[in-house]
């Protein structure tokens, strides 16, 4: 019999179940069954102190999904989408972009050996596209750009979008994410695209400092940032209309839209020159 989700097994040091992990908190977040006892324990703390966080969750897939058909729509023939997370049914990148056009490839990057599983078993591309999945920690991005796959999966000469939806704000200040971004995408060619979303305490400072410190205490950090401190990530970049905005506010399909203050998060998509 397959293991279940949440039951311990003898393979639990080596997938990390012991301990909470943010891409299965995020899947608890987006109703999603990927998940254990450690993550839904940090996951309840979190949603005590902020208690939109599913709200958050579902406006950041849909942030990520848009734009994604948006740059598919523009001519992006490529997608790296970086902290990829677990897949959910129906609504993963390839499944967005190669709707657009067909022959779009997707490379996957992650580095959770569940995520990996259910990669390899639910990404599976169209007949004219591409999808492969990358086991790589971005905050060490040489590992990821200089990888024989990434080398394989992404043209040099061809614009990229390169993906960090909800994958920045765990970069702490002392890890310098102006700089681990101009690493991640310095060899992209001109043209290229990169799409963030960030998490944000603008709108509710106190229960932000609660959500971090729930983070902090099943070992994860987390650093929301400002509006000005997301736009300056984004220096060197042309940023597309409508700008550094809450995530529900980017290009929505549906009015009216979640209000900023329930999701705090921002959301950009920018152009390299």
């Amino acid at each position: 019999m397959a293991d279940e989700p949440g039951r311990g097994t003898d393979r639990s040091l080596e997938i990390g179940i012991e301990r909470a992990h943010p891409a299965r908190m995020y899947d608890y977040y987006l109703g999603g069954r990927t998940n254990f006892d450690p993550d839904r324990e940090a996951a309840e703390a979190a949603l005590a102190a902020f208690p939109t966080l599913r709200i958050t969750a579902e406006e950041n897939r849909g942030f990520l999904l848009r734009a994604v058909e948006h740059l598919a729509r523009a001519g992006i023939r490529q997608f790296v989408d970086v902290g990829s997370g677990i897949p959910v049914a129906g609504r993963n990148t390839h499944d967005v972009a190669q709707a657009v056009r067909a022959q779009a490839r997707v490379l996957y990057v992650d580095n959770d050996p569940i995520v990996l599983a259910h990669a390899q078993a639910l990404l599976t591309s169209g007949p004219r596209g591409r999808t492969a999945y990358l086991n790589a920690d971005p905050h060490r991005p040489e590992t990821m750009v200089e990888h024989p796959e990434f080398v394989r999966s992404v043209a040099s000469d061809e614009p990229v979008a390169m993906l960090l939806v909800a994958i920045l704000h765990f970069v702490a200040d002392h890890q310098d994410p102006i700089d681990l971004l101009r690493r991640l995408t310095r060899r992209l060619p001109s043209g290229s695209r990169l799409v963030i979303a960030h998490v944000t305490g603008d709108y509710d400072p106190e229960g932000w400092a609660g959500l971090v410190r729930a983070y902090a205490d099943a070992g994860i950090t987390v650093r929301p940032r400002s509006r000005a401190e997301v736009a300056e990530l984004l220096d060197g970049w042309d940023v597309e209309e409508p700008g550094v905005v809450p995530v529900s506010r980017w290009h929505p399909t549906v009015e009216p839209s979640a209000e900023p203050a329930l999701v705090s998060c921002y959301g950009a998509v920018a152009r390299k020159p």
